[in-house]
């Protein structure tokens, strides 16, 4: 398993139609999932010559938590799906690894069986849901657990529609459900219609699309872990985030399964890298597949990258140990990125590691 396409290839051959489906397939005419790549793509490295590269070193810290490398998991429901383990899997796979594992709401193993095997630091993720007494209750568990930071995921009021679950009539399978929210609260995503979501229509029944900006301050108010914002993809929303306590964004397009014809997260990263300027840790995730990626999103001011999907194809490979071979290979990558760079350290990249040709370039073959 030397690249993730690999792990990709393997994924497809292992997991159920509609499973694979639901975990790979985007919105609308799913032009966004590959956007980020594609952008990625474009972006060059300058590399710098003579400089001492024997030890390259790519610890860094992210919310007072210090990593291994520049490196996270991005929050996505249902673990199971990909592993009987779980996110417990992917948490001891992280921890091993030295990286973040952010876990969803929806995630199908408790917080507290989550935590107990993980050694690396975790954070809560969260959907705005019109019952807040169920927030409020798992921020309470994500506290008593040890999580260290929440991530309210904002660009999604509704979950968007997604053709390949609308075609497969997707529902949640049996065996599978988001053990952290009531069997009542959840029902909705268990029910199979043809031509429907499942996952769609219980979003409609439990976001409350109504949220402002000003109710951030009720969510500071329940709670002491920092905030962190998932879905930003515009300057005026950084400034406005800054403007409301939030302590980190993370600069995604939902991995294209939200807004179709967006613009991809690594377009927008360094509008919100110069909205914010300096004043909240960022966090690219969208299209991350070489350590190269790592090194552009930190060339264009980035403080980590995440990734979402590749961990759910390691996950199926091979449980903990799959999820812990994608992180490695990402790393290993980054680090002979570094040298080749002549970057020995996170501190070495900036703006001038990166030159930006215009969009219309074609892509390389």
């Amino acid at each position: 398993m030397l690249t993730l396409r690999t792990y990709e290839a393997a994924a497809k051959e292992r997991l159920p139609g509609p499973v694979w489906d639901f975990l790979a397939g985007g919105s609308g005419t799913e032009s966004m999932l590959t956007a980020g790549r594609e952008a990625l793509d474009r972006i060059q490295l300058r590399p710098r010559c003579l400089v001492d590269v024997s030890h390259c070193d790519f610890r860094t810290d992210l919310l007072s938590a210090e990593l291994a490398a520049p490196l996270g998991i991005a929050p996505m429901a249902y673990h199971q799906l990909a592993h009987p383990e779980g996110e417990v899997a992917t948490a001891r796979a992280a921890g091993d690894v030295g990286a973040l594992l952010t876990v969803s709401m929806f995630a199908s193993r408790t917080l507290e069986d989550i935590a107990a095997e993980a050694s690396g630091p975790l954070w809560l993720q969260l959907y705005w849901l019109k019952r807040r007494e169920l927030m409020t209750d798992l921020i309470r568990r994500a506290e008593a657990a040890g999580y260290r930071a929440l991530v309210l995921t904002v660009d999604a009021p509704r979950v968007a529609f997604r053709p390949r679950d609308a075609v497969n009539g997707f529902a949640v399978p049996p065996g599978t459900r988001a053990v952290n929210l009531s069997l009542e609260v959840m029902a909705a995503s268990h029910g199979s219609r043809d031509g429907e979501s499942a996952v769609a229509r219980h979003s409609r029944e439990q976001f409350d699309p109504s949220i402002t900006w000003e109710d951030l301050a009720w969510l500071h108010e329940v709670t002491s872990l920092p905030v962190v914002l998932k879905g930003v993809l515009t300057g005026e929303d950084a400034e406005l985030a800054v403007k409301h306590g939030v302590a980190g964004l993370i600069v995604s397009n939902h991995g294209g399964r939200q807004l179709d014809f967006a613009r991809s997260a690594p377009e927008c990263l360094t509008e919100v890298v110069d909205a914010v300027d300096g004043r909240c840790q960022i966090i690219l995730d969208g299209g991350i597949r070489h350590g190269a990626d790592i090194a552009k999103a930190l060339c264009m001011g980035a403080d980590a990258v995440m990734i979402g999907r590749p961990a759910l194809w390691g996950l199926s490979h091979s449980g903990a140990e799959g999820v812990a071979g994608v992180l490695r290979l990402l790393i290993d990558e980054l680090e002979e990125v570094m040298a080749l760079m002549g970057a020995p350290t996170i501190a070495d990249f900036g703006r001038s590691g990166v030159s930006y040709p215009t969009y219309d370039r074609p892509l390389p073959r």
